[in-house]
């Protein structure tokens, strides 16, 4: 096939637990090369608000990384990074550095003592730095603290039922003992910063869609456990909701991250915005389309909550008013591609069947080769 001259944009989410979004694209860039050598390739890695957030962010504005040394989801000591922004003013935390699931072995999952207090410790440490516009991506978490650890550690005070100031890091079990807060010490720049939070779903924080019922059994919980967490939860927002003067249970994404999303909002005022979206408008993809001869994105699974505020809907999205033809490369795809609600796409390709896993490095390779494979039939006419 002669060689075109073409402007090619890849905009991959990360595989997750297998490459990062950066990889994706690496992969696919080379399957790219294999069929148009001389394409301009514009490679920008996406996320959505969970894995990756911070690095996409940072590579996309030309900033760099900070490290801290903060407390880790079950109260061991870790080093973390966030981000800050090009613009040197916007610091972005990607709550998953410090209270991630990840970083706790499978066997000691513990959704009643994992905290968020290595988050706060995060953004206490970019406020001490003099950031004041803050990005949080809460994709990821191992907690269900609603976001008290997180407060904690930005000075908030909260207090057992014998009237005992609570020093440990807060999970949920202490949230449950919890019968008095005292916002008094909150870390004073909070109220001259801004905070938004960087969430791909809309869950309640409380019922059968909210934190504990939709996502605490992937952290750890046993079923009989979930009724004792939800308990824990209803009660501190019960507290949190009266000195607070607002309801936040009901608010989408108020149950993201264990409880998180409404810890945010009530306790750091924070706005909730798709991930994928808050990335989009950060970097101006929409320029990016106006050059575009043709986009391809992936992920590492296509399926029925793809189009709820994940990579590939945003970049469709984005993309539709341009008219440019637009592929996605995934390691799986579930459901019939007429079910997936994922209008505008013109192909869709898995690198694998249900249920199989690769390593890396295979994983890149399949990439690659299924990019070289389907590339020729999604060009535009010579």
């Amino acid at each position: 096939m002669a060689d075109r001259k073409l402007t090619i944009v890849i905009a991959p989410d990360s595989f997750k637990g297998s490459l990062t979004a950066q990889q994706v694209a690496r992969a696919i860039a080379k399957g790219v090369r294999r069929i148009l050598p001389s394409a301009n390739i514009v490679s920008v890695p996406m996320a959505d608000g969970g894995e990756g957030t911070v690095q996409a962010f940072v590579q996309a504005t030309g900033g760099r990384l900070q490290s801290c040394s903060v407390t880790g989801p079950l109260g061991e000591p870790l080093d973390a990074e966030y981000g800050i922004l090009g613009n040197r003013s916007t610091a972005v935390i990607e709550m998953a550095a410090a209270s991630g699931l990840p970083l706790i072995p499978a066997h000691r999952h513990d959704p009643f003592r994992s905290t968020t207090f290595g988050t706060g410790q995060l953004i206490k440490d970019a406020l001490d730095r003099g950031y004041r516009d803050f990005i949080i991506g809460i994709g990821g978490s191992a907690t269900v603290d609603g976001g008290a650890g997180m407060a904690q550690a930005l000075g908030i005070q909260f207090y057992d039922n014998r009237d005992h100031l609570i020093t440990a890091a807060m999970h949920n079990t202490s949230i449950g003992q919890c019968q008095r807060i005292r916002l008094r010490y909150l870390h004073p720049a909070v109220a001259e910063s801004r905070f938004t939070a960087a969430c791909d779903v809309d869950n309640p924080l409380l019922g059968p869609r909210g934190a504990v019922y939709t996502y605490a059994v992937q952290k750890g919980a046993k079923t009989r456990q979930l009724p004792v967490l939800e308990r824990n939860l209803q009660h501190f927002f019960g507290l949190v909701e009266s000195i607070c003067k607002t309801k936040i249970r009901h608010l989408p994404g108020s149950g993201a991250a264990g409880g998180l999303g409404a810890g945010l909002r009530a306790f750091l005022g924070a706005g909730m915005q798709s991930g994928i979206d808050l990335l989009l408008e950060t970097v101006h993809f929409s320029a990016f389309c106006q050059e575009a001869d043709l986009i391809i994105t992936g992920e590492g699974r296509i399926d029925h909550q793809t189009h709820q505020g994940k990579v590939i809907a945003g970049i469709l999205d984005c993309a539709r008013p341009f008219d440019i033809p637009i592929i996605a490369i995934a390691g799986q795809i579930e459901g019939r591609p007429q079910e997936l609600h994922l209008d505008g796409i013109s192909g869709m390709y898995a690198i694998g069947k249900r249920g199989r896993s690769f390593s890396p490095e295979d994983s890149s390779r399949r990439i690659e080769d299924r990019v070289a494979t389907v590339l020729p039939d999604h060009l535009p006419p010579v």
